[in-house]
């Protein structure tokens, strides 16, 4: 089994550069950081190139025969790659898969969540976590969305982003594909127009847009909605947390 123990690697230098988004789509690559995420990678049948592993967790895992190449690094090494401050000590090196551009490929005989400017990756983490317990087909990361594979992004989702597709689109594309087939596009901006959504009736088929955590959605996305929602509030909180508000949405819209 190959070693590294120095951060002047040539391998560590490339590995840290997948922290970027720039470095994993020049590597064609990206990277999982822990048990959980490596598991789940495996159970979705994940494309793994490599596991990189500390004679710690290598100790606790004789048997790796499944991986198709088997690094050991130092505890240095996982500390630089890794964009936790206490990283467990086992990474994959996954194949990054190739761009959806047909979007006549995606599930959309589900509901989908469009992701419009959202920058928080706990707030992307808890979305895509949700819509998967909702049972949504998908989520689309629309322009200035944080990148699908930014490391925070990926230990956030906790796995759910290998039980449903996630796409990087440009959402009026995705739109368009839902409102051509007869799917409405809901909204999640408060104005005049917006209707409680417990009044709303969904069908099996529906896009739903969150928007930015400050600015909410844009104005053009707002504009092509077939029908804006608004939650009430019992209680003096002004607004909700937009993880908070997609989850009330998404479970209230697919019944």
């Amino acid at each position: 089994m190959e070693k590294i123990n120095s951060l002047q690697n040539a391998h560590v230098k490339a590995w840290k550069k997948l922290q970027t988004k720039k470095g994993r789509k020049q590597q064609g690559q990206y990277l999982l950081d822990g048990w959980h995420l490596v598991n789940e990678a495996v159970k979705a049948h994940v494309a793994i190139q490599t596991l990189l592993i500390t004679a710690k967790q290598l100790a606790t895992e004789p048997d790796l025969t499944h991986f198709p190449a088997v690094i050991e690094i130092s505890d240095e090494v996982a500390k630089h790659i890794s964009a936790t401050v206490t990283p467990q000590g086992v990474f994959a090196l996954a194949t990054l898969p190739a761009a959806i551009e047909d979007l006549s490929q995606l599930d959309l005989t589900r509901p989908w969540l469009l992701l419009d400017n959202v920058q928080d990756p706990g707030n992307i983490g808890t979305m895509v976590r949700t819509a998967d317990a909702a049972g949504f087909a998908g989520v689309a990361f629309g322009t200035g969305t944080v990148d699908i594979h930014q490391p925070k992004v990926e230990r956030a989702m906790q796995g759910s982003q290998f039980h449903l597709q996630l796409i990087s689109t440009d959402l009026d594309k995705l739109v368009d594909q839902l409102q051509a087939q007869g799917s409405p596009v809901y909204g999640s901006e408060l104005n005049p127009q917006a209707a409680r959504y417990l009044d709303i009736d969904a069908p099996a088929s529906f896009g739903l847009i969150m928007g930015n955590e400050g600015n909410g959605m844009s104005q053009e996305l707002l504009a092509r909605t077939d029908q804006n929602l608004y939650i009430p509030i019992k209680g003096q909180a002004e607004s909700l947390n937009v993880a908070v508000a997609a989850g009330v949405l998404m479970f209230g819209l697919y019944r």
